[in-house]
């Protein structure tokens, strides 16, 4: 009895040698210390530069590290582990980059003025004025786009998933894929010959329906996606109680998978928001406020912030209004994208024991 205690407490020599938790963080630490070092030294001006610097000695560090305690095997392992780290820095870093400086510098101008003026007869060169009537013909615009885009996305998607055989289907299916590579300046210039062809004068519902079709794939894609994922024994079940085809898609099959739909939606109407190419085309822009978007020139966001930007040479004012802009159009996607994750987790499916 006393031998198998003493063995149950001897050591086990079938587990190897393990770097602490803290290693990578020692690690980087000194990859960071050794790039600045190396950057200074060169004369290296561009902090990217000594972040590259500082990844590849991270990695190569790790894997010098790893194999010498662990072996090379465990090595790998954490060398791809710390590839998927650096390749997340490198995509988070700019993103980051991009926020701040577009926080630092539209807070300027950004006040309850700014968004409930338009620009009227204010000169770009000078200051005030405000984005009311683009924030007006932006939503105008969009929602436009959506009621159009949506319903037929939605549906045709259902014929897809639910319907679609055959070669209709897969003619269906190519036209979706070719949509969703189009650039958007070629729906702009669609919609733009059909305004020529019948002598119409820019307006903001002509801006809707080419965003419109930008929208429509987005949509396409990510619900029949969705729909996909809906159990065909929920179909089976339902179709074996005598229940139509249609009223089972209407009260089984969409219900299941309405947050994913919704989050698409949501997703596609963010893609939409920041358009500038087919809205400059078609919307032409406006100075006033202009609230019907079937007569008339109008204004939206990202036609503002090209517009004021494009006029901002030696005016500090246009400069400071198109990243004002630009901070409220950004607030409008991060809010669509956070509208989208509480939609799909309230309608998300209830799981159980």
């Amino acid at each position: 009895m006393s031998n198998a205690l003493v063995a149950d407490k001897r050591p086990s020599t079938l587990r190897g040698a393990r770097l602490p938790q803290w290693s990578p963080w020692a690690i980087a630490a000194g990859s960071i210390a050794v790039a600045c070092g190396i950057g200074a030294a060169a004369g290296l001006t561009s902090h990217i530069q000594w972040g590259l610097i500082a990844a590849i000695l991270f990695l190569l560090g790790t894997y010098a590290v790893a194999a010498r305690v662990e072996g090379r095997r465990q090595a790998k392992d954490r060398i791809a582990t710390s590839l998927v780290w650096v390749a997340f820095l490198l995509a988070v870093i700019p993103l980051v980059s991009l926020v701040w400086t577009t926080l630092s510098r539209g807070v300027k101008v950004l006040d309850i003025y700014f968004l409930t003026h338009s620009m009227g007869v204010v000169p770009d060169s000078q200051p005030g004025g405000g984005i009311y009537h683009a924030i007006l013909g932006s939503l105008e615009q969009v929602g436009l786009a959506t009621v159009i885009g949506a319903p037929i996305g939605v549906l045709t998607a259902i014929y897809l998933v639910e319907y679609g055989r055959g070669r209709l289907a897969q003619a269906v299916t190519f036209f979706v894929d070719v949509m969703t590579g189009i650039p958007s300046i070629v729906a702009g210039l669609f919609i733009l010959s059909l305004m020529l062809i019948f002598k119409m004068e820019p307006f903001g519902f002509a801006g809707s329906l080419a965003l419109a079709i930008l929208m429509m794939p987005v949509v396409v894609r990510s619900t029949e996606e969705m729909l996909k994922l809906v159990p065909n024994e929920l179909r089976e079940a339902s179709l074996a109680l005598g229940v139509p085809k249609w009223r089972t898609i209407l009260k089984v099959v969409l219900p299941t998978s309405i947050g994913g739909i919704t989050t698409g939606i949501m997703l596609s109407i963010a893609r939409i928001a920041g358009e500038t190419a087919p809205v400059l085309l078609l919307v032409f822009g406006n100075r006033f406020i202009n609230a019907n978007p079937f007569e008339g020139a109008q204004q939206s966001l990202p036609l503002y912030i090209y517009q004021q930007y494009a006029n901002s040479a030696g005016a500090n004012a246009a400069y400071d209004r198109a990243w004002a802009a630009s901070l409220t159009l950004i607030a409008f996607v991060m809010i669509l994208n956070l509208l989208a994750r509480g939609i799909a987790r309230w309608k998300a499916p209830k799981t159980g024991r």
